[in-house]
């Protein structure tokens, strides 16, 4: 096994615009995200600026993935924020360039132990395609477990497929 790749994740900085705009408005990753539409320059510009990175405020939290060298690598998500049942839900994507080199493992290890020690949140889950492989393997390598198939969940390729609900406790009570 070689070793994790060394990152950091942090806030949104103006200077992540184009990151986002190439990430956000790739056809192929919109299948696994709830947009099925181009964002704009606007948008997505007046998104980071009116982000307070406060997951209480937001209901949200976006981080970027960034290597060892300062490149954009991807981007990590906390959303469907629930601070009464302490929970939220999380996406990740790792651009084309970067896949099948750690990144997002690393990257999920470390939102993991922000969410446990920084928010103190119970538990974290995902809503994964049953097509999408690599994302069952990760969120299973980080300990999430499979606890239920929605049929028919998700519209991909012309056709519904089924997705997994991954749940991982982080703070047991």
């Amino acid at each position: 096994m070689s070793a994790a790749p060394t990152i950091s994740i942090r806030a949104l900085e103006p200077e992540d615009l184009e990151f986002l705009y190439t990430i956000e408005n790739e056809p192929k990753l919109w299948m696994v995200s709830n947009s099925n539409v181009p964002y704009s320059r606007y948008v997505l510009h007046e998104y980071i600026a009116s982000s307070t990175n406060d997951i209480y405020k937001d209901g949200q939290v976006r981080l970027m993935i960034v290597d060892g060298a300062g490149h954009n690598v991807g981007v990590i998500d906390l959303t469907n924020f629930d601070p009464r049942h302490h929970r939220a839900e999380v996406g990740i994507v790792i651009a084309s360039a970067y896949r099948g080199q750690g990144y997002a493992q690393e990257a999920l290890r470390m939102l993991t132990q922000y969410a446990r020690q920084g928010l103190r949140l119970h538990q974290l889950y995902a809503l994964v395609s049953a097509s999408n492989e690599s994302s069952l393997r990760l969120f299973a390598a980080a300990g999430f477990e499979c606890i239920a198939r929605l049929s028919d969940w998700l519209w991909e390729a012309e056709k519904y497929v089924d997705a997994y609900v991954m749940q991982l406790f982080i703070k047991k009570s």
